[in-house]
């Protein structure tokens, strides 16, 4: 039976008052449920302004919030529940003495299904600390089970990964999300990474984007808004500009999606006996790992 998923990316500019942050940021998510929208992607660190690409500062930490006590996700699972929508929401998570880029998992009746937290953390290009701030997630890489399909969830630099795409679709992702932060003069290369992503896998693609400009005593920051949805051979479906706020919405058929992967073979005729060279960075047989077919 098909069944019709409206799919919507958002992008807004961010300050220092978090209240302010959390208002635009429901407005987006009431603009897209009035689309029709099914799940709903709001920005990398929408709640404050994104302090790892201006400074290197101490007191940044107290920004951080423990999963438990989080007003962040109380009134996203509020509104989620209320518009019958899906949020994958993303905030700077405290773990007793560890901190994390994370993202919550909200379902369409409110409950919070679980975290992802980053896996690749950048440090670089100039201007970026985020690494100072963050450690490498530990979560692995996950699918959520809701009632709009099955969605995989990445944040910002994880997007230029391929491998975290692959793994996603591998473990039955009908839908890719990142929410993300980013503003350089990479645009191109930035969507047409994603686009790929899209397309090798034939899954649908949401990236949520910052606008504006923020400032720091370590750097300048303009984000370049331009959020978009790709579909399943990459091509774009919607687009946002450079420095508007929006909400933008694009629909699928999860059969279609699923009959068009089957029908293609691209994860029936995978090899994973030969990729043992994913698993090292320099391409050598780490030590304990079973001998290269062929030698």
């Amino acid at each position: 039976m098909a069944m019709g998923v409206r799919l919507a990316a958002t992008q807004m500019a961010c300050n220092w008052s978090m209240e302010e942050n959390l208002a635009t940021a429901e407005r987006l998510v009431r603009k897209a449920a009035q689309q029709g929208a099914n799940v709903v992607l709001l920005q990398e660190m929408f709640a404050t302004r994104f302090f790892a690409f201006m400074d290197w500062k101490p007191e940044y930490f107290r920004l951080a919030m423990t999963v438990e006590d989080n007003p962040i996700l109380r009134r996203m699972s509020a509104l989620a529940k209320e518009l019958g929508v899906v949020l994958p929401v993303n905030f700077f998570e405290r773990a007793n003495n560890a901190y994390y880029n994370t993202v919550m998992v909200i379902d369409d009746e409110g409950r919070e299904l679980g975290i992802y937290r980053k896996s690749h953390i950048p440090l670089g290009p100039p201007g970026c600390f985020e690494k100072n701030y963050t450690s490498e997630g530990d979560t692995g890489f996950k699918v959520w089970k809701t009632r709009f399909g099955n969605l995989g969830v990445g944040v910002c630099w994880d997007q230029w990964f391929p491998e975290a795409a692959r793994c996603m679709c591998v473990l039955g992702a009908d839908f890719l999300f990142y929410p993300t932060g980013i503003g350089s003069d990479c645009h191109d290369h930035w969507q047409v990474t994603m686009q790929g992503h899209a397309a090798a896998n034939l899954t649908p693609l949401v990236a949520s984007n910052r606008i504006g400009r923020e400032e720091g005593s370590l750097g300048t920051t303009t984000f370049w808004g331009r959020s978009f949805i790709a579909g399943p051979t990459g091509q774009i479906v919607a687009k946002a500009s450079p420095d508007q706020e929006e909400a933008i919405v694009a629909e699928f058929d999860i059969e279609e999606l699923r009959e068009k992967r089957a029908n293609w073979g691209v994860f029936r005729d995978r090899r994973p006996d030969l990729y043992w060279p994913l698993l090292t960075l320099d391409g050598v047989t780490p030590q304990g790992a079973p001998p290269r077919i062929g030698g």
